[in-house]
């Protein structure tokens, strides 16, 4: 049994929850938590929601929880407020001037929908939590061994592209594994994705267990419900998810979700960190296995597979874009890297509020932009013309509307480079700089810190994966062995989702950081060039060898091919 196993027998993940208050009231710094807990209290906090930050002690990140991404307007402005008032740095780690692009008090959007804020106090988390329930809001099992927030379409209920609504049903199962305690200990993180939709916007082929929209005969009643695909994933060991053959019901999906959870819980691997996840017991028990498994401990009927209704993935909602009812609309707003201020948000769902009609929402997308839904046409005008709209524009260039970036090293202890600022000032470069065919709206490049795919490279038509490199430079050595160490990256191309879904190839390593961005705009200058009409750049990658694609981005004016990788 590995050490978190362990860690979580000594006590109930969940339990830390009631020992929060106690070290708030305490004013407990770090240190004193580690003397009254031990080491393996650092992991049990996640099930509250709060990882300690890496380099910062008496720090932590909070992760708020958003099912399917949707907010009413009051609980995205008390998001901001809260990020507003206890996101900030002291000022020995530069306090309103910590962060030269996005000064003090930010907030994330991630790729689970999820918020996370940074710079949070012990002392601090029970106003926090105070404030979400007055909403409705929670930090529980934000992270940990149990089930994460479920994934769901952004635009659910809103447009043409979904069969059906599954929200309620994204609700249902998130209030069923949410502080339930005979869940919340499994082998590892469970992730969940459920959708109505027809573009699989909720990126089932890559979470533990997937539900998406399907049609079926049942006792001569035609009904709608999910098609189920589980063991997918991303990080050292990415795996598309296996269909298995059941159709379930809207209203049988938190028991075969639970069904799910109660095979894992008893199935998966407890011993090695490294091969706990969901997809490694797919993987070696094979689909039809973990399906009769499912079964067996299934208290519903599942029935065998109807129509799949899934026709494709899209993942991107930025822009102008009309509801299903007539002189509606909701606006996909672009966050680069997702990062914004939490006064912004808080005028993001004043607008809302303002400019919409009573069913007005604020909804997180995973591609970490954000919606303002149910906007009369007359009003249209007056959003777009806010302060905060102008800023997150809804017609961005290619590259920063595709952008994605994890938390990096800045606050992540995993993190071996810095992610954010980076891709921020990448997008910006790449639109002003490269000239993209007028029939490609979307560039989706992807950074990631480690190996860890917090960031999805894997499903990037550009992906990074950061490392320190070695470079032959002895008049700017950093150690004594006469080496230049820098931050760099493995390069990635031809990822994508959908009916021709597969991860990317990792086409160039160690590449320094000063040397992708030409590397890059040589690489489109090619694309240009070759590019057979309609085709986009991850078809492009797919059709061109990888030598091709090394030595296109070697004929660029950088040290592209100069670097190794650095072992320490």
């Amino acid at each position: 049994m590995n050490a978190v196993e362990r860690w979580k027998q000594e006590k109930h993940p969940l339990d830390v929850i009631e020992d929060v208050y106690e070290y708030a009231d305490g004013d407990l710094s770090f240190e004193e938590i580690e003397e009254r807990a031990g080491d393996g209290e650092w992991e049990r906090l996640k099930w509250a929601g709060m990882y300690a930050h890496g380099r910062h002690d008496d720090y932590f990140m909070l992760r708020t929880k958003v099912p399917g991404g949707f907010l009413t307007p009051e609980q995205a402005a008390v998001i901001g407020m809260v990020a507003d008032e206890y996101a900030t740095a002291p000022e020995e780690f530069g306090g309103e001037e910590q962060n030269e692009i996005w000064g003090d008090a930010f907030l994330d959007i991630t790729t689970r929908q999820d918020i996370q804020m940074h710079w949070i106090e012990v002392t601090d988390v029970p106003e926090i939590w105070a404030a979400y329930e007055e909403v409705g809001l929670t930090t529980i099992q934000g992270c940990g061994d149990s089930a994460r927030n479920v994934l769901g379409c952004p635009a659910a209920g809103l447009d043409d592209h979904e069969c059906f609504d599954a929200q309620p049903v994204i609700d249902a199962v998130s209030d069923f594994f949410t502080e339930n305690r005979e869940y919340a200990n499994l082998p590892r993180k469970f992730k969940l994705t459920i959708t109505g939709c027809r573009e699989d916007c909720a990126q089932s082929q890559i979470n533990d267990v997937g539900l998406v929209p399907a049609r079926k005969e049942i006792d001569g009643e035609e009904l709608y419900g999910f098609h189920a695909r589980v063991g997918g994933g991303l990080s050292d060991g990415p795996r598309m998810a296996s269909n298995i053959d059941v159709f379930v019901r809207p209203e049988d999906a938190v028991e075969f979700c639970r069904a799910v959870a109660q095979t894992f819980k008893e199935l998966g691997d407890r011993t090695n960190r490294g091969v706990c996840r969901m997809r490694y017991l797919v993987q070696q028990m094979g689909p039809e296995n973990f399906e009769a498994a499912v079964r067996d401990r299934c208290d519903v009927p599942l029935y065998s597979q109807g129509r799949d209704l899934t026709r494709g993935y899209r993942g991107d909602h930025v822009g102008v874009h009309p509801q299903r009812e007539a002189g509606l609309f909701y606006v996909g707003f672009n966050v680069i890297a997702g990062r914004m201020g939490g006064d912004e948000l808080v005028a993001a769902a004043q607008a809302a509020t303002k400019y919409g009609t009573d069913d007005t929402s604020v909804r997180l997308a995973t591609d970490q932009n954000f919606l303002v839904t149910h906007i009369p046409e007359a009003n249209l005008s007056a959003l777009l013309n806010e302060p905060f709209a102008r800023k997150y524009e809804h017609d961005p260039g290619p590259f920063a509307r595709g952008v994605v970036g994890c938390t990096g090293s800045e606050f992540c202890n995993y993190g071996i480079i810095e992610t954010k600022k980076r891709v921020y000032r990448w997008a910006r470069a790449l639109d002003r700089r490269i000239d993209t065919p007028d029939d490609l709206d979307v560039v989706r490049m992807h950074m990631s810190g480690c190996s860890a795919s917090c960031a999805q490279p894997q499903i990037a038509d550009i992906g990074f994966r950061g490392e320190t490199v070695v470079v032959d430079d002895p008049e700017e050595t950093t150690n004594e062995e006469g080496d230049t160490i820098v931050e760099g990256m493995d390069v990635g191309l031809g990822g994508s989702l959908g009916t021709d879904n597969q991860f990317l190839d990792w086409v160039e390593h160690a590449v320094p950081a000063r040397a992708v961005v030409p590397a890059l705009q040589q690489l489109f200058d090619d694309f240009a060039a070759e590019r057979d009409p309609g085709e986009q750049f991850y078809e492009w990658t797919r059709r061109v060898d990888n030598d091709r694609l090394r030595t296109s981005m070697r004929r660029a004016n950088a040290n592209v091919s100069g670097g190794v990788a650095h072992d320490g």
